[in-house]
């Protein structure tokens, strides 16, 4: 058994102080959602959604963690987690080393407009995302990292299925339209049609 098929029970009160004194990245309206320890690991915290939802059958958390070995598995970079919890509030969290490198929405903010070759080494990394049968619904600049050694790998990784075949072509066009759609809300200089040029002239 892996460390992503076991979840430790925990207190509220013990997962409160795994957070204390570490950065908070992001969080809402129910608190904070992902916070950085002192170490350099990532608490990921994933709150209980109200009504009736699968995540109570299978939690988000352990999902995240599955995806990650997944990933790994076939040779895509991605976080590694150590341990996954469920406090006795319902609430559940992750506890992770993240993928060395920074987001694409990162590079943007300071490099602008990529530049061919970065295209064309992105273009590569989604067409074999979608030959391996990856179907990651959260694809988009936000959530591709880029490795010290050039190669991409993939963060906030709930939201991802497996298939055994490639991609067909409604769900490359649903993760392209995500894509788009993440640009224009960020107001990003991304020329998405000419990547996906690229994409369909590589594939």
């Amino acid at each position: 058994m892996t460390l992503s098929h076991h979840i430790s029970s925990i207190s509220s009160q013990q997962l409160e102080a795994l957070g204390r004194g570490g950065q908070v990245l992001e969080q809402d309206s129910h608190g904070p959602k992902v916070i950085r320890q002192s170490n350099g690991r990532m608490l990921k915290i994933f709150y209980p959604r109200k009504g009736l939802s699968l995540s109570r059958l299978f939690p988000t958390a352990l999902r995240f963690a599955r995806n990650a070995e997944r990933l790994r598995a076939l040779s895509i970079p991605s976080l590694q987690v150590e341990q996954v919890y469920r406090a006795d509030n319902r609430v559940f969290a992750a506890l992770y080393q993240p993928i060395p490198g920074v987001t694409l929405r990162q590079k943007l903010d300071t490099d602008k407009r990529p530049t061919e070759p970065e295209q064309i080494r992105l273009a590569h990394f989604i067409n074999q995302l979608h030959r391996k049968g990856v179907y990651f619904r959260s694809l988009h600049l936000g959530n591709i990292v880029e490795c010290p050694d050039g190669q991409f790998g993939l963060i906030d990784i709930a939201d991802m299925r497996f298939f055994r075949l490639p991609l067909n072509r409604w769900q490359i066009s649903r993760n392209r339209a995500h894509f788009e759609k993440y640009v224009e809300k960020e107001g990003l200089p991304f020329p998405c049609q000419a990547l996906w040029a690229l994409c369909e002239k590589l594939r």
